[in-house]
Order: structure tokens, then sequence, then C-alpha cells
């Protein structure tokens, strides 16, 4: 096993997450844990990029399904989709929703504002 350069800096959390979706994005279809590893410039283990895999299939942010003796992967949703999904799962996490969401807004730029008021009334009048 390889030990750590403790000359090359550590990536920001969430950075190889961010990079492997963005590497499934790229991809538009199916794809295995080897072609990934291949597009990552990082040269990762393949071990390190099946346990990103499994912790973005446990935050539902990937599925995969089984394709002869291995499984292939894909985004579970857009780039949309996928933000929507970590703005869900901060606000899970709070104690005060109500808090966090009248800081959230009262911190919207106008334009902001007024769209996710026009979407929130869209949505009004769907139910």
């Amino acid at each position: 096993m390889a030990k750590p350069d403790p000359t090359r800096p550590r990536r920001a959390q969430g950075a190889l997450e961010t990079q492997v979706l963005a590497a499934l994005h790229e991809a538009g279809g199916p794809v295995t844990a080897g072609w990934v590893q291949d597009r990552l410039a990082a040269g990762l283990a393949y071990t390190t990029v099946m346990t990103v895999l499994a912790r973005l299939l446990a935050k539902d942010a990937v599925t995969r399904r089984r394709e002869g003796r291995s499984f292939v992967w894909l985004p579970a949703a857009d780039e949309a989709g996928l933000a929507a999904l970590k703005m869900h799962r901060v606000l899970d996490g709070e104690r005060d929703r109500k808090a966090v969401l009248a800081s959230f807004v009262t911190t919207l730029p106008q334009d902001d504002e007024q769209l996710l008021r026009e979407l929130l009334d869209q949505a009004d009048d769907e139910d």
C-alpha cells in the first residue's frame, strides 16, 4: 500500500465525490468503476473509487445495477437534482428548519428570491 505524500495537499471534503459524479455525468450512460477510475487524473486506486461510489450510493446520489459479474453505475439525477438532494440533506440535519429556510431566503439576491416565489406559486397551482 502506498504511503500518503506529505507534500501533496489534501483534497477538500467532498471533492473526490464531486469528481466521481462529474465523471459519471460525462459518461452519459452506465459505466463500471474501472471506467471511472481511468477518467480521474488523480491516479486513484480501484478500491478508493469503489469506496467513493459506495458512499454516493448510500447518499442516493448514484444508482447501480449488475451487469455480468460487476456493477455499472449511473448518477441518480441530473446536476440540479443532485444539488436539491444536498439541500434536503442539510435541512434534514437541522433542528430548526424554519430558521434555516428563513436565513436562506433573506440572503438570496432579489432575482433569486423572485424566482423562488414564482416556483412556489407554480407548485401551489399544480396541487
